[in-house]
């Protein structure tokens, strides 16, 4: 998942008016059809914390079900909570398509509705990563894990396409003023901050998700149509800011792609996370 672009600026403390902005955003579009790419990571994931089929597992940030779909893939008992109804939606129609087994619940990432020590593993895939308040949503990761039972994690490193991606926004529309860079989450010392304190021990592996288009072109119009908080930007901009704005992103693709063709050949750096709940 990508960071929230709204054009607001709302005071650092704010942090419930930012979240209707986001769950506004994100309801815009048709994110399956862009996030559904990311389910190799989700896949990976899943194998990263070696789950065991009957683990009850928490996808958390869910989204459309990438990840809680993959976990079911296992036999585990699965539950994804997501803060957007609509994406929970779109993972109740994947998973039936699939006929696989999942719960899709609402849910706050920084507010887990479930008492403490619920699940052996709990998992989020680019998803918690962009939560506003960043020490209470590891808090909750932490607490809904059972005691040595583990948490896993997907989140993009900083010098990767996706943040660098996001600070192009961000040049055009400004995020709220005082929150901590999403981007924290994808470096050992940021997850030592949020994470260190409750766990045995953090174990990371830096991966690289492929970004396959069929041009720059496709990409920016999938931005413009299906993510919501992309779309969402391109749309409070006039003619000219949205013209600079495409501009800015081809040049930044062009700085990343690989293809050595007409194609969108991209890699996305991100941090494969694995800790042991203490």
């Amino acid at each position: 998942m990508s960071a929230n672009y709204e054009n607001a600026q709302p005071q650092p403390t704010d942090l419930a008016a930012l979240k209707q902005r986001q769950q506004k955003a994100w309801s815009s579009g048709d994110y399956t059809m862009f996030g559904a790419a990311f389910l190799i990571i989700s896949e990976l994931l899943c194998e990263a914390v070696d789950l065991r089929s009957g683990q009850k597992v928490l996808d958390v940030a869910t989204g459309s079900g990438n990840t809680a779909l993959a976990a079911s893939r296992r036999f585990c008992e699965v539950t994804g909570i997501d803060y957007v109804p609509a994406l929970l939606e779109r993972g109740r129609e994947r998973a039936a398509a699939e006929r696989l087994e999942v719960t899709f619940e609402e849910g706050d990432t920084e507010s887990i509705p479930f008492p403490d020590a619920s699940f052996d593993v709990v998992l989020s895939t680019v998803g918690a990563m962009f939560a506003p308040d960043q020490e209470k949503a590891a808090s909750e990761l932490l607490r809904v894990c059972r005691p040595g039972g583990r948490i896993g994690l997907a989140n993009w490193t900083p010098d990767s396409f996706t943040v660098a991606m996001n600070d192009v926004f961000a040049r055009y529309l400004p995020p709220p003023p005082g929150l901590k860079p999403p981007a924290r989450w994808g470096t050992e010392e940021g997850l030592r901050e949020l994470l260190g304190g409750g766990t045995k021990g953090i174990s990371t592996v830096r991966r690289s998700f492929v970004f396959r288009y069929r041009s720059v072109r496709h990409y920016l119009e999938m931005l413009q149509t299906h993510l919501g908080p992309t779309r969402e930007a391109f749309l409070r901009l006039d003619p000219a800011q949205r013209e600079g704005l495409e501009v800015d992103l081809a040049d930044l693709i062009g700085r990343f792609n690989r293809s050595g063709d007409a194609t969108m050949v991209v890699p996305g750096d991100y941090l494969e996370v694995v800790a042991v709940r203490h």
